[in-house]
């Protein structure tokens, strides 16, 4: 049999074929150039944008109340998403991460859908961070830009090439930029716990919302739609097994890097939504572009709070690039998208995965809505939460004895409570803003066209994600 000869492996409807040893030799990633030290500070750095700028327009839309109980359900949320990710991750490591999971556990349509809303997320949350990074430049009044598309394009043609440089130079960047941003979140707490007073929390009047009070000034309903922001304090640590190929001893690192990245981030997550408000209340907060500076009103420590929160900005744009090169290169790889998409450089990136998105994230960044480009990426991020949590519990049932290096404390009960509240975040996202939600459900639409008219029939064998099925497979047929 050719290489290039199709052959029917599963069945839903799919075509797979082997590829050349050429073929794979020409998409492969550097490994061993991560240890779990760089994978939780890869894990903070995708996120930490979200404590400096976007969460605060929670309180808007729920008050600093909804917007607390909103966070904490959350917050759950992602920890126990965490933890079965990262059973997963320590038993499938690919660079495909959560698509990997889901083509394992939910077959071709499933994995590849999964990866698409995973794709989406991370295509569009860079833009987002770009509009804020655009805010923060032009309230330092650095260079004399006032017109954001500049930084816009800078942030993203030299983040581009700094990640064509290799994964381990970019990862080391990235730890280096995240912890600076760190010392600005721990410089902001102490300024801006001598500037609290409890009052400024509830200064938001209630309205005749069901519910209102003023805890919650928009009524009960203000928690659902807080929800897309409280998502915004954690949106993308998942995105550490994405790193697997990359990793050292993976199985036993990448569940260890999530796990201390989501612990760090709900403390600065808290410290931020009680600090902030606390210091100039919540209705200056809720319109704010940059909270933590206003916070700390014309002071000194407020210019330095702003650079410092640049940094943060770029930790999470720099981050996010990174994990979609990877979701787009996994994805490619395995023909899921365009084979072309995967090739890698001397230096073993991906070229056109870094590039492709980020020329789309540029002209989405370009509209300056970054409050609407959020909730596109919350949208679809938490599809993805709904199938990788579904894919968990899948994997537990269908296969409890597949080897497991790490396992989910409380097993499938963790991520069933995930996955109830994903499915409401979901719903959550089409409250706050029906026409970014339905723009996002209309792509994520489009890519799965794609894949039911072309590229099912285009899927390559002997790619490591396909492989991984293709042996659960074999022995669900043994036994």
């Amino acid at each position: 049999m050719s290489i290039t000869e199709p052959v029917a492996t599963h069945a839903q409807g799919v075509d797979e074929a082997p590829e050349s040893a050429d073929y794979l030799a020409r998409r492969t990633l550097r490994s061993g150039t991560a240890g779990w030290v760089l994978l939780a500070g890869l894990g903070v750095s995708y996120v930490i944008s979200g404590d400096y700028a976007g969460w605060n327009s929670g309180l808007g839309e729920g008050g600093w109340g909804g917007l607390v109980i909103a966070g904490a359900v959350i917050a759950a949320m992602y920890f126990a998403m965490v933890l079965g990710m990262a059973e997963m991750s320590s038993a499938l490591p690919a660079a495909g991460g959560g698509y990997t999971f889901a083509r394992r556990a939910l077959g071709p349509w499933g994995g590849y859908a999964t990866g698409t809303a995973i794709l989406i997320e991370y295509a569009i949350a860079p833009a987002a961070i770009a509009t804020f990074i655009g805010a923060y430049v032009e309230s330092l009044n650095l260079f004399g830009i006032v017109d954001g598309w500049w930084i816009y394009l800078v942030v993203y043609a030299v983040f581009i090439g700094i990640h064509l440089t290799g994964a381990g130079e970019a990862l080391k960047a990235m730890f280096v930029i995240t912890a600076i941003a760190l010392v600005g979140l721990l410089i902001f707490a102490v300024a801006a716990a001598g500037r609290f007073d409890a009052g400024n929390l509830l200064d938001i009047p209630a309205t005749d919302a069901v519910g209102a009070s003023s805890f919650l000034p928009y009524g009960y309903l203000g928690i659902w739609a807080a929800v897309p922001f409280a998502i915004w304090f954690f949106l993308a640590v998942e995105g550490v097994p994405l790193a697997a190929e990359e990793a050292r001893d993976p199985a036993r690192n990448v569940p260890r890097g999530i796990i201390v990245s989501m612990s760090i981030l709900i403390v600065t997550g808290a410290m931020v939504l009680l600090l902030a408000p606390g210091a100039a209340g919540s209705a200056a907060m809720a319109g704010s572009g940059n909270p933590l500076v206003e916070a700390l009103g014309d002071t000194g420590v407020a210019k330095v709070v702003n650079y410092i929160g640049l940094a943060g900005l770029v930790a999470s744009f720099f981050s996010i690039m990174y994990a979609y090169s990877r979701q787009t290169f996994a994805l490619s790889r395995a023909g899921y998208l365009p084979k072309s998409l995967s090739v890698t450089n001397s230096r073993k990136s991906p070229t056109l995965a870094l590039i492709v998105p980020g020329v789309i994230g540029f002209a989405l960044s370009l509209t300056g809505q970054g409050a609407t480009l959020l909730n596109m990426a919350v949208f679809g991020a938490a599809v993805s939460y709904v199938l990788m949590m579904v894919s968990h519990i899948v994997l537990r049932r269908r296969e409890p004895d597949m080897p497991r290096p790490y396992r989910t404390p409380g097993g499938i009960a963790t991520t069933s409570f995930a996955l109830v509240v994903a499915c409401l975040a979901v719903i959550a996202t089409f409250l706050v803003d029906p026409l970014a939600a339905g723009l996002t459900l209309a792509a994520f639409a489009a890519f799965l066209v794609y894949f039911g008219v072309y590229s099912r029939h285009r899927l390559v064998a002997n790619s490591p994600d396909e492989e991984f099925a293709a042996l659960a497979d074999a022995e669900r047929d043994v036994t």
